[in-house]
Formats: C-alpha cells, sequence, structure tokens
C-alpha cells in the first residue's frame, strides 16, 4: 500500500532538513570516515593525534544538573564519531572533570580518547594528590598528558610530573598559559626543560606566538596545544557577521569555525587546536577542520587580512 501524502510530505521534510544541515555543517560522520583525518605527529614520539581536540572551560561546568551532563556526553559523542581524539581539562574548571568521567563512561569508555589534564595548585606537596583526584574523575587508568596549568609553582609540579612520566604513570608532560602571559619565562622552560607539550593562546588575531615560540618548539621538538581560538566565542561573534568568503572552499571550509581552526593548525608547529563548545552542531562544524585542504602560507595572509578587514 503506498504511503499517503500527508506521510510523503514528511518524510521530504526531514530528507531536505537533513540535506541542509549537511551543507552547513559539513560532512556527517559517515562522510568524513570516506577521507583521512587530518593529524599531527607528536614530536617527541611520533605518535598521531588530530589537528582538531576539545576544550572544557565554562562550557562542561554545568554542576550536576543531568540534562546538561547529558547534552556533554552528546557533545563528546559526536567529536568522537568524527575522528576526535584529545580532551583538555583542568581542576581549575570548576565540574568540568567530573562531567567529562560522566560522559566518558556513558559511552563505554572511548578507546580513541587522548586525556590531557592539568595540576592547579600552588602548593608541590599537594601536586600528587591533585592528579589522582583528577583522574578519579575521569575514571581513567592513567593521563595521557598532564601540564603545568598557568606555570603555577611549575619549578615543584614539573620534576613530579616528570618522576610519574618516568615510573609509567603518565604518557606525557607539558606546561600551559593562556592570553599572551609570561611567555619569556614559558621560552625559558622550554630551552631548559624535557617536556612534551606547550599550551599557549594563538588565533588569527592573537598571533605573538609566531614570533618566538612556535619557532622554538619546532626547533626543540615540542608539541604545541592552541588554546582560546575563537577567543571564548567573541572572534565567531565578530566574523558571523559577515558572510563567508568566496575562497573559503579552496581550503574546504563550510563555515567561518573551520576557517579560523584551518588556519591555527596548518602553522607547521602547531600539534593540535582546542576549541570549546556545548553544542553538539558546533562541535561538528568544528571537526570539519580536521578534513580536506588547509591554507598555504598565501592563504594564511590572505585570512589575515580579511579577518582584520572586518
Amino acid at each position: 500500500m503506498p504511503p499517503s501524502p500527508r506521510v510523503g510530505r514528511r518524510s521530504l521534510i526531514r530528507s531536505l532538513a537533513a540535506a541542509g544541515a549537511a551543507t552547513l555543517l559539513g560532512p556527517t560522520p559517515a562522510a568524513a570516515q570516506q577521507r583521512p583525518i587530518l593529524t599531527r605527529p607528536i614530536p617527541s614520539s611520533g605518535e598521531a593525534l588530530p589537528v582538531v581536540g576539545l576544550g572544557s572551560w565554562i562550557t562542561f561546568n554545568v554542576g550536576n544538573d543531568k540534562a546538561a551532563r547529558d547534552s556533554c556526553a552528546e557533545v563528546m559523542r559526536h567529536f568522537f564519531d568524527d575522528g576526535g581524539r584529545l580532551i583538555d581539562s583542568s581542576p581549575m574548571y570548576a565540574s568540568s572533570q567530573e562531567v567529562i568521567g560522566y560522559g566518558l563512561d556513558k559511552l563505554g569508555k572511548p578507546a580513541a580518547l587522548f586525556s590531557a589534564d592539568k595540576v592547579w595548585i600552588p602548593y608541590g606537596s599537594r601536586g600528587r594528590y591533585q592528579i589522582e583526584q583528577s583522574r578519579r574523575h575521569w575514571n581513567v587508568p592513567r593521563f595521557d598528558l598532564m601540564q603545568v596549568h598557568n606555570l603555577l609553582a611549575w619549578e615543584d609540579h614539573l620534576p613530579t610530573l616528570l618522576a610519574m612520566k618516568s615510573a609509567g604513570q603518565l604518557r606525557y608532560v607539558g606546561i600551559t598559559t593562556s592570553e599572551g602571559r609570561r611567555h619569556r619565562e614559558i621560552e625559558q622552560i622550554m630551552r631548559s626543560q624535557p617536556i612534551d607539550f606547550v599550551q599557549v593562546t594563538y588565533n588569527v588575531l592573537d598571533r605573538q606566538v609566531e614570533e618566538r615560540i612556535l619557532p622554538l618548539a619546532r626547533d626543540r621538538g615540542i608539541g604545541v596545544i592552541v588554546n582560546r581560538p575563537f577567543r571564548e566565542g567573541a572572534l565567531i561573534k565578530k566574523v558571523l557577521r559577515h558572510p563567508l568568503p568566496s575562497w573559503a572552499g579552496d581550503i574546504d571550509c563550510a563555515n567561518w569555525a573551520q576557517i579560523i581552526l584551518k588556519f591555527i593548525v596548518s602553522h607547521p608547529a602547531v600539534t593540535c587546536a582546542i576549541p570549546a563548545t556545548t553544542r553538539v552542531a558546533h562541535v561538528r562544524e568544528n571537526m570539519g577542520a580536521a578534513y580536506g585542504r588547509l591554507p598555504d602560507e598565501a592563504m594564511r595572509r590572505r585570512v589575515i587580512a580579511h579577518v582584520e578587514a572586518l
């Protein structure tokens, strides 16, 4: 018996809506799996990481609200479905660690996870205790990467983290800063300490790290994680007031988020950018930047000029 016209119209509407969403957001997970995800090797090991990760600052701090936790878990589900691996958090981010742990449990402990967290306490003697508390929140056997957050008591914490790495309790060690702070000290640590990663702020408008830190990272074989790629949303709000440039398709970008992220990860020293979001649509947009062509140097200059002129 043929379907009624009413059912047919509903099916057509759903099909058109799905097609429109795919055009807006970029490739679906199934489509994305047909082409390789862009990765960069961790310099100290050669292990490949997708160039787009997932941050949790503010966005995953939802407390015990079950509906909000479930929404975060869905963001994580689509992140992994689209090929993501690295999720980053910190004790500074309030309930974010517990929300990540909740999501990982709900998703059945995805094997792809690359867990990145931080130690953030002014007392070196309390560092191991805080790391263990963080590990329990995530409910993982060990962290892949542990970083000293904003260099807080780094002289005390780095020896602890390096000892834990030697003992097999961590895989990688790093340091972080944000918003351009303490770059001279960051450089000193990069030159003198055997760290695997440095995390810094970098985007099309905040490019100070191009002068010294990114070249130093390449010279020293240190991976680079980029925080605040969207200036906590302010950069996206700025560019969304303007149409997508005609040349976006030349670098396989379907939206502004992908242009901004591809600018970041096209720098040869950058290992991974970690945008944060509470929305599935946005994580799918972000992960689209891990596929397709990246800007060359001429296109990178074009992106800078275009965004600065907006």
